[in-house]
């Protein structure tokens, strides 16, 4: 082997150095007599001069995660996957809202946001609008599934004609089946510490921040995707002490029904408890709207998605549907408060309530259900009163005291709710009686919708998650954002608001979703979760006028500053009905004002300037620490 070596070395130093002695004749090569020279037209020599590229195979996972020619490989996938087309339906300008107008002198449908924009001057002001009903997709139509890309399956939208648990008498039979389908199976041992693992896996994670860039080119941006998701589902795999080759080798497909679960936990807890995981969640749906992606699904060939654990759906699987329509179903899920109310009628009531869950876990048990599971039922229905009662409640009290110190028909000196468009920041013209109206129509409105929070988040998870729904990465101004359609939020909404208004409607109709002010769904169900976090501090702080006033000195600092307890209660309430509904907080005129969705912006905007209120004392002394509340765990 040495000597073939140094022959290999003399050969080739003795063609390119004359004065090199020339090596033995026995360890000479044998003498290769010179070829004549080719003779090559010019195109010949220029292809010859060019590297022969490999035709690509298909790409492999591995490919991606080691970044070899990352733009090739984007481009061949985009190419060999399903290509989204624009949604039927959708408006014209932004494609991204389904088109609820039709503008009778251009010929196209628009969403109301994109109509008003572009028909607010000049000749197209005189445009006539008509109203178009959104596409009907039936339960027969096809979609990209989101396991088997290129494959179709049946995903019917839920539309505004359809009936939802608003339509049936509060705890009557068919009320309780169509408010189980939404409400969520409670976690078990078992599986929160599993949600354990899975939290802590989504907290040591940068997934949005590392992914969602804006420079990043389609296969850079499908690069750091895979990475990422990768890196979290290694993690999950890691701590779960699973075979270290199948995470080496990236074999997530052998334990794709695992991750789906461990998934399904996180986003079954986040539902149910929706002050917790504030900012992992937002990860986690981000990172499972990723992998539903056709592109990446067909790299990756493990579905990460399944469908949240409803109490309607646990007790169909197992024959005890039956359950849902007794008539004890009301007792036994009921939440007993002790609110003025004796010691021996709150021992009554529990008593009364764990009688009728006994009984209803004796009659519907069967050899598929037993006891434990049906209580367990029960306890997560409970669960959703306490949710609606904890949420609802505020809302209630700010109705009560809104109608208890101020009237329609008439205002004291002083107190006229009346505000005028440019006159300290506001955005919106009303007279006394028209703003009461429109104060007391956006309360209700709040009220419907977190009412029906649970049914608005599992429709939300649905626009997110679904793989023929695109999303466009886009500055909206308020930062990088997925702006993503939401047609069964939007569908929700309109039944929702079609119930509040009625023929006196204060103010616009616009429900802001898939747009710069409400990006995607996701963003819609955070904004909504958040009026209990800013009505309950203030109904806190005007009840806390009354224990004040129990002591000498805050009495006597009441009396002094602010003119009494009642003077000081109807000024912190009038305060916030005049400037917290004004239309301000937006950027500009046209993002901000009456819509549904300004509203809310408007009362935000009302919060963040608390401090520079006179009576920002009082909401310190009654306890306030701030409403955006505990952001951790």
């Amino acid at each position: 082997m040495a000597s073939g070596l140094l022959a290999i070395q003399s050969y080739e130093s003795d063609s390119e150095d004359q004065d090199t002695p020339a090596p033995p004749a026995a360890t000479r090569p044998p003498t290769v007599p010179p070829r004549a020279p080719t003779q090559r037209t010019p195109s010949d020599s220029q292809s010859s001069q060019l590297p022969k590229r490999p035709r690509m195979s298909k790409p492999t996972l591995q490919d991606v995660l080691e970044g070899t020619d990352i733009e090739a490989i984007g481009a061949q996938l985009s190419s060999s996957v399903l290509s989204l087309e624009v949604p039927e339906g959708a408006c014209v300008e932004c494609e991204n809202v389904q088109a609820t107008v039709k503008c009778e002198q251009c010929k196209d449908i628009y969403c109301p946001v994109c109509f008003a924009a572009l028909h607010r001057k000049g000749k197209r002001i005189h445009h006539v609008s008509i109203p178009v009903e959104p596409p009907t997709i039936a339960a027969g139509s096809k979609t990209v599934s989101a396991n088997h890309p290129g494959h179709a399956v049946a995903r019917p939208l839920k539309l505004a004609t359809e009936k939802d648990a608003a339509d049936y008498e509060r705890f009557s039979p068919e009320w309780f089946v169509e408010r189980a389908k939404y409400i969520p199976v409670r976690l078990d041992l078992k599986e929160r510490k599993r949600l354990r693992l899975m939290i802590a896996s989504l907290g040591a994670s940068d997934y949005t921040d590392r992914v969602d860039q804006a420079a990043a080119s389609k296969g850079k941006r499908l690069h750091l995707q895979l990475q990422n998701i990768c890196a979290v589902l290694s993690s999950v795999l890691v701590a779960m002490d699973l075979p270290s080759s199948d995470i080496e080798e990236h074999n997530f497909h052998k334990h794709g029904m695992a991750l789906m679960r461990l998934f399904e936990y996180a986003r079954r807890h986040k539902i149910m408890n929706p002050e917790k995981l504030r900012g992992d969640y937002g990860k986690l749906v981000y990172l499972l709207q990723d992998t539903v992606d056709p592109a990446i699904q067909e790299l990756l060939q493990c579905p990460c998605v399944m469908e949240i654990q409803s109490v309607y759906k646990f007790l169909v699987k197992r024959g005890a549907e039956a359950l849902l329509e007794d008539p004890q179903m009301q007792i036994a899920t009921r939440e007993i408060m002790p609110e003025g109310k004796e010691r021996y009628a709150i021992q009554q009531e529990i008593k009364t309530k764990e009688r009728a869950i006994e009984k209803l876990s004796r009659d519907y048990s069967n050899q598929d259900i037993t006891r434990d599971e049906i209580k367990w039922c029960l306890y997560s229905i409970t669960d959703n009163h306490s949710f609606l009662r904890s949420n609802r409640v505020p809302i209630d009290d700010m109705i009560v005291l809104l109608q208890k110190y101020f009237k329609a028909d008439s205002f004291e000196e002083g107190y006229n709710l009346a505000i005028t468009s440019g006159v300290d920041g506001s955005r919106l013209t009303h007279d006394h009686g028209r703003h009461f109206n429109f104060i007391l129509q956006s309360l209700s409105l709040w009220r419907e919708i977190t009412d029906d929070m649970f049914r608005l988040w599992w429709l939300a998870e649905q626009d997110i998650i679904d793989p023929a729904s695109r999303y466009e990465l886009k500055n909206t101004g308020q930062g990088l954002h997925r702006v993503q359609a939401a047609p069964r939020v939007g569908a929700a909404m309109r039944r929702i608001l079609h119930r509040v208004q009625s023929d006196t409607w204060v103010g616009s109709r616009v429900v802001h979703l898939g747009d710069n002010n409400v990006p995607n769904a996701l963003m819609f169900i955070d904004k909504y979760t958040q009026v209990s976090r800013i009505l309950t501090p203030i109904v806190h702080a005007v009840r806390y006028v009354d224990k004040m006033m129990t002591s000498p000195k805050l009495s006597a600092y009441v009396t002094e500053t602010f003119g009494g307890a009642g003077k000081l209660q109807k000024d912190i309430l009038y305060d916030f009905f005049r400037y917290g509904f004004d239309g301000s907080g937006a950027d500009n005129f046209f993002d901000a004002g009456s819509c549904i969705d300004g509203r809310l912006t408007s009362a935000w905007n009302w919060c963040s300037r608390l401090e520079q209120k006179p009576f920002f004392p009082v909401f310190k002394l009654s306890g306030f620490i701030g409403f955006d509340g505990d952001f951790q765990q």
